[in-house]
């Protein structure tokens, strides 16, 4: 894959750059006061600590953001306007009146302080054929790309469709777009042609970019034909990028342009655009309750504000850092910790290709190792999916390097929590369990930033970050003021990373977040906030099961399950039941090593719920399973299991996206065998 000037496999980062935030790292070994670790917090009344910090955030939170987004970014023109927003009506509109590029903002203002240092670290899927790129290489390598856009008529307000794996240039395209003043719609490369082209649609996208080839995991994908085959039904796609992952050519259509051969004929300096802070800077499908993908609206200034304050205190990040985010582009996660938030701190990002198990389930610690990662972040479902290997594969590498741990995507069980924090962090590393969502833009809910010495309790998201104050709601929508209890988790106040808008529907996005609690932004997540005031996610809303009257979340029960010596790991839905309305059918991975019969797991399970939670939600039905359907992300398409234990075959919907495809047939054939098993004979 094309690099500007022949990038080496290897460069060295420049050793004479020291910039104000490795200050800032030894006055804060000197003395743990707020203004060594926030600088802005000086000139805040009273944050005399992190505690009084995260309070001043949230009582004056115009003074708070207002220092931060000056200090934090580089501003073409300073905003006259903090915030204007109005969470009943769905108005949210930050640093009004500034204007500012974003590329400029993650690029060019390193380029002229550290231009060698290293910004990208592409982890091929091969191991051991790892690509630095530097912040010099991809400015080159995004200014030609941007000027290759316009040449072909791309505008600013356009929207371009990105679909390709994580990648340099991946990354050099969204920043293109971002130069530019065009909107990326970047779509993950494991979706169908069906689902591309839905989202090309909605997106109203004239131009595509892809890869002749994706590689994941030593297995070849076609990307490109799976693109050719979603633009047939896109009547305003006119020209598709295509650049070279592999050596194996592709059939180029007159629409098709080579990408690498056509960006070597632009300049290396493109004019970025002076975009206003609430210009759209991309679009990002997510699924909704309805099945149709919503296409969720983040914008310039809050966005990067939010995600480079997150990267930088969630985790500790300081220059020099090596920052290890496993997640694929495609995913907001991709977006805001592979991309924007570590760039837009100047810091040294992965890009990370293959899988947790290729070639062998040493992957994610063998790059560690390699590439001296200190900050590794990545899903549960595949710490667990790791655990189920053993330990000989964490041990057998230097991890020496790693300072923080971090998880996301879904709650982590208390097992996986123990395993991530004893075996691959050696107990000395904190494992930061972070909640957000794409409509959040970053992370909202984690136990750090907090005083170094502060408890970290295993499976709790636990702290709300700066400016992020969330409430409980009941169920007549008052607020719990009480902690030790439960109830839908609400923000009670805007902040700068959420996103606007669905795109070409705001009354979509009013209706589902604002609507259902008037004032309060609705996550659509339930949550339990303990005796000491700590947050716990108990799973989404529409994954409550209603047992004889009693509401229970499956994360819940999940977490239960999954803490038993012989479960790997579990998925639990609801479903029909004659006689309580709705019951609880849980999917269990055994480990390798588990010898177990099934009744004696039923009991033993039966037994670990019914005296951690109540009896009434002790699964009903148990199905040992050799692997749950997963998209290429990690998550567990519980909508799947769902219509299989209903018997709703026909509505399995689009399955191109799971990582294994034949796990849902395997579930199908067991759920009938088991049946079949529970017939009167």
């Amino acid at each position: 894959m094309w690099l500007p000037g022949g990038c080496a496999s290897t460069v060295l980062t420049s050793l004479g750059c020291r910039s104000f935030r490795s200050c800032v790292r030894v006055l804060a070994r000197r003395a743990c006061n707020t203004a060594a670790f926030m600088p802005e917090a000086a000139g805040f009344e009273g944050a005399s600590s992190r505690a009084a910090l995260q309070d001043f955030s949230v009582s004056s939170s115009d003074s708070f953001w207002s220092a931060v987004a000056r200090h934090r970014l580089s501003w073409i023109r300073p905003f006259h306007t903090v915030q204007d927003c109005d969470l009943s009506r769905g108005r949210i509109k930050w640093f009004e009146g500034g204007k500012l590029n974003v590329s400029v903002n993650c690029l060019d203002r390193h380029v002229h302080t550290c231009p060698e240092r290293v910004a990208l670290i592409w982890e091929r899927d091969e191991p051991g054929s790892e690509v630095k790129v530097t912040y010099r290489q991809l400015l080159e390598m995004t200014c030609r790309m941007g000027n290759l856009l316009r040449r072909h008529g791309v505008r600013r307000g356009d929207c371009v469709t990105i679909y390709m794996p994580s990648c340099p240039l991946a990354v050099a395209s969204m920043l293109a777009c971002a130069r530019i003043g065009a909107a990326h719609n970047v779509v993950f490369a494991g979706f169908s042609a069906v689902a591309l082209s839905e989202r090309i649609r909605d997106a109203q996208s004239s131009v595509v970019i892809t890869v002749n080839q994706g590689v994941r995991g030593g297995k070849v994908t076609e990307l490109k034909r799976t693109v050719d085959t979603a633009v047939q039904s896109c009547p305003t796609v006119r020209q598709v990028f295509v650049a070279m992952r592999t050596e194996n050519p592709v059939v180029m259509t007159a629409r098709d342009v080579a990408m690498e051969e056509e960006m070597l004929k632009e300049d290396v300096v493109c004019e970025p655009a002076a975009m206003d802070s609430e210009d759209t800077l991309f679009l990002l499908y997510t699924s909704g309750s309805t099945g149709k993908p919503k296409g969720l609206v983040h914008t310039q200034a809050g966005y990067l504000l939010f995600a480079a304050l997150t990267h930088r205190y969630v985790f500790n990040y300081h220059d020099g850092d090596v920052f290890g985010c496993v997640a694929d582009i495609g995913w907001i996660t991709g977006h805001s910790y592979s991309v924007y938030g570590p760039l837009a701190n100047g810091g040294t990002t992965v890009l990370f290709e293959s899988t947790p198990t290729y070639p062998d389930p040493g992957r994610y610690w063998e790059m560690v190792q390699r590439l001296k990662i200190n900050q590794f972040y990545g899903a549960p479902t595949a710490i667990r999916l790791l655990l189920k290997y053993g330990d000989q594969w964490v041990h057998k590498y230097d991890r020496s390097t790693l300072k923080t741990l971090g998880s996301v995507g879904e709650p982590i069980n208390t097992e996986a929590w123990e395993w991530y924090y004893s075996v691959v962090g050696d107990r000395r590393c904190p494992v930061v369990d972070t909640w957000w969502q794409t409509e959040t833009g970053g992370i909202c809910i984690a136990p750090r930033p907090s005083d170094p010495d502060a408890e970290i309790v295993p499976g709790m998201a636990m702290r709300p970050f700066f400016g992020i104050k969330p409430v409980l709601m009941d169920t007549e929508g008052k607020v719990e003021t009480s902690n030790n209890t439960s109830g839908a988790l609400c923000i009670a106040q805007p902040w700068p990373g959420m996103a606007r808008t669905i795109h070409n529907n705001h009354q979509r996005f009013t209706e589902t977040y604002c609507h259902p609690y008037p004032g309060y932004f609705f996550t659509g997540d339930g949550a339990y906030r303990s005796e000491e005031g700590y947050y716990q996610i108990t799973g989404r809303l529409d994954d409550v099961i209603n047992v004889s009257g009693h509401r229970i979340g499956t994360a819940e029960i999940e977490d239960i399950v999954n803490q038993c010596s012989a479960v790997a790991e579990s998925a639990v839905i609801g479903y029909s039941h004659d006689i309580k309305g709705q019951g609880v059918y849980a999917f269990v991975v055994l480990k390798k090593i588990a010898e177990v019969q099934d009744s004696d797991l039923s009991r033993q399970l039966n037994d670990m719920v019914a005296k951690k939670i109540a009896k009434y939600a002790c699964p009903d039905c148990i199905q040992i399973v050799q692997r749950l359907p997963k998209t290429r992300s990690g998550k567990i398409m519980r909508r799947v299991l769902r219509k299989i234990v209903e018997r709703e075959l026909d509505g399995l919907g689009d399955l191109s996206t799971l990582d294994d495809p034949a796990s849902v047939r395997e579930i199908i054939q067991g759920h009938s065998d088991l049946l079949s098993k529970q017939k009167p004979q």
